[in-house]
């Protein structure tokens, strides 16, 4: 059966876009972690605080998906988070069954100082890249993102 099916040349290793993907990840994530050792946060605890600053209040299902995080690994970072006094749960008034995370006091003054410095840390990725080239991969990396696999 194999000797039948057409051969399909596989392109090569550096040309595999995971892998292209995660070099830029890395690249990327060079100008950031600086900031987030002295915190000191984990890339992951960031993003939930990241989060949370925008969108006030959410339940673990909607972080978990903003953040790209799996929801077990996620109930570990809200543990730890709480127990740094980072973030806060509490019941809905709507629905006992929901729980609500949000920021505390704490974690507020944390982000208003460490936001500027990631700032400054994007400007010097857009000094190198070119702000065209940034909205460019920001279009492009949205579209990827939506695609769908054929079953």
């Amino acid at each position: 059966m194999l000797a039948t099916q057409r051969t399909v040349q596989m392109r090569k290793y550096e040309e595999s876009l995971p892998l292209k993907l995660l070099k830029a990840r890395e690249v990327t994530m060079n100008f950031f972690r600086p900031v987030l050792q002295e915190i000191p946060l984990t890339e992951q605890q960031w993003r939930v605080i990241r989060a949370l600053a925008e969108h006030k209040e959410l339940e673990s299902k909607q972080l978990a998906d903003l953040c790209c995080i799996l929801s077990p690994s996620l109930t570990g970072i809200i543990n730890r988070l709480e127990q740094q006094n980072y973030i806060k749960r509490r019941r809905s008034s709507d629905d006992q069954r929901r729980i609500l995370i949000s920021l505390t006091i704490k974690a507020k003054e944390m982000f208003e100082v460490t936001a500027p410095l990631l700032e400054e840390r994007y400007q010097q990725i857009t000094e190198q890249f070119t702000e065209e080239n940034l909205v460019e991969l920001s279009l492009l990396l949205n579209k990827l993102s939506k695609l769908q696999p054929s079953k």
